[in-house]
């Protein structure tokens, strides 16, 4: 007998979701799913009841049917709570057709590694873990020599955003990139925790298989797509 498809079953096709009550593959039970009492249990039991019981003293039917009609009710909810779950993990989740939407992009990201735009200058972020009385940036050439500090002063915790015009201390144009950024902060003499944020083309996505897959981003490597903060 064929199941009927409703929009709902539609939708999770969609997601690539099968409903639990249309799968009809075998699946091995874990010991606490063989423990419980499944719907097709419960009628079993009925029968064998209304076959063995005291033909001078029946059970009450409307009794049995609103016991049939509670414990159709939980398995439903039961069934309905699976799939939602389902649903939230993989709408949370990135699918390799979103990943691969990021090629040729330019993200936001946690790293330590950046390249000049066109023009020469550098954009980056600071996360702060809490507010701070001072915050710098300092930019170092591939050599390591320090190029600048960029410094912005105390700032509220959260994202804050920075850019460098590409020129030394000194005021000369800086060396090609690609460049080093280290961010630090502090609080009345105590560090503050901070995310460094710098954005980065993303060249190629890698697809391992049984696993999410990753972005893989010039000078920074390969990230989560989860790690994200913007997307250009």
């Amino acid at each position: 007998m064929t199941a009927t498809t409703t929009a709902f079953d539609s939708t999770l096709k969609n997601l690539g979701i099968t409903r639990t009550a249309n799968k009809t593959a075998a699946k091995v039970q874990t010991p606490e799913e063989a423990n419980q009492l499944t719907q097709k249990d419960f009628l079993t039991l009925l029968t064998a009841q209304l076959k063995n019981q005291d033909p001078t003293a029946p059970q009450d039917p409307m009794q049995q049917i609103t016991q049939l009609a509670q414990f159709t009710q939980v398995s439903g909810i039961a069934e309905m709570n699976k799939t939602l779950k389902t649903v939230a993990d993989r709408l949370n989740g990135t699918s390799s057709t979103d990943a691969m939407g990021y090629v040729g992009r330019a993200v936001l990201a946690p790293g330590n590694t950046a390249s000049p735009n066109t023009d020469g200058t550098l954009n980056g972020t600071v996360e702060l873990a809490a507010d701070a009385g001072a915050v710098r940036v300092a930019i170092q050439a591939p050599s390591g020599e320090l190029l600048k500090v960029v410094d912005l002063g105390a700032q509220k915790k959260g994202s804050v955003d920075w850019k460098w015009d590409g020129k030394t201390a000194a005021g000369d144009p800086a060396p090609a990139g690609p460049y080093k950024i280290a961010v630090t902060a502090s609080n009345n003499g105590k560090s503050v925790g901070t995310t460094g944020l710098v954005w980065a083309p993303v060249e190629s996505v890698s697809l391992p298989s049984g696993g999410a897959p990753k972005l893989n981003l010039v000078g920074l490597g390969q990230i989560d797509p989860s790690q994200v903060r913007k997307a250009s």
